[in-house]
């Protein structure tokens, strides 16, 4: 019994130290690679600095050279970084980050051919190769540039479609939040109301000719020959008759 909690307690310690060795290994990777893309890219703005430094501040081939790979590595750089980012949201964007990465092995080429001439000492030849080069780069960042603008222009198009049909919905749950809007009366109950309203017509009609019969029979002329007695009638705008004064 002894035994057996005792291979039970080395198993259970082997296991976490092969666990605490995993975690520490990956921890260590992933520190690795957050210290190696840390250099990368201050490595990346310091070559940028001293090619726009160099584009403007030398002329002759030198400077053409350095603002040839500077537009070279700004246009590959965006296009890569809409890409990647665009993929997670749209699968078909996979297909244009498969050319792309073939799109970058040329440009990598390209920019190491404008990295050696940088250092020939013969500016007359580099002079005579910047034709080349120019159309070269040229050709690489308008197709960078054309995936880009795409991908692009695409995710607006989404983002036009997705908000059409959302502002349709939005349309129809407003109009069925206001149903406590009056609906419209049934035709049956128009014409029941309309009956009522004919009823209680011949109802006033008879009363109001029973009223002038009878005032007729009380009176030795007809009330409406002989008018009211302007002196026994009052109006509620008019102003109480002041007692007259005796001296």
């Amino acid at each position: 019994m002894e035994a057996t909690i005792l291979t039970i307690l080395a198993l259970l310690f082997v296991a976490f130290v092969a666990l605490g060795v995993y975690a520490t290994v990956k921890v260590t990777k992933a520190a690795k690679r957050g210290v190696d893309r840390t250099l990368d890219q201050a490595r990346r703005t310091v070559e940028d600095t001293t090619l726009r430094a160099k584009s403007f501040g030398q002329a002759g081939a030198a400077g053409e050279l350095a603002r040839l790979r500077l537009s070279l590595r700004t246009s590959m750089r965006a296009t890569q970084e809409a890409l990647q980012a665009g993929v997670g949201q749209d699968a078909s964007l996979k297909e244009s980050l498969d050319l792309f990465n073939r799109l970058s092995g040329h440009g990598l080429e390209l920019d190491a051919d404008l990295k050696r001439l940088e250092r020939e000492p013969d500016r007359a030849w580099v002079a005579g190769q910047l034709p080349e080069l120019t159309a070269r780069t040229e050709r690489i960042t308008s197709s960078a540039d054309a995936l880009r603008r795409a991908a692009r222009d695409r995710a607006v198009r989404f983002a036009e479609d997705d908000l059409s049909t959302l502002s349709a919905q939005i349309d129809v749950e407003a109009g069925a939040l206001r149903h406590w809007a009056d609906p419209e009366p049934a035709p049956g109950a128009a014409t029941a109301g309309s009956a009522s309203a004919a009823g209680a017509e011949e109802r006033g009609r008879a009363a109001g000719a029973g009223g002038r019969t009878a005032g007729a029979g009380a009176g030795s002329e007809p009330s409406a020959i002989t008018g009211p007695d302007p002196r026994l009638t009052s109006y509620p705008w008019e102003k109480s008759a002041r007692p007259e004064t005796t001296t």
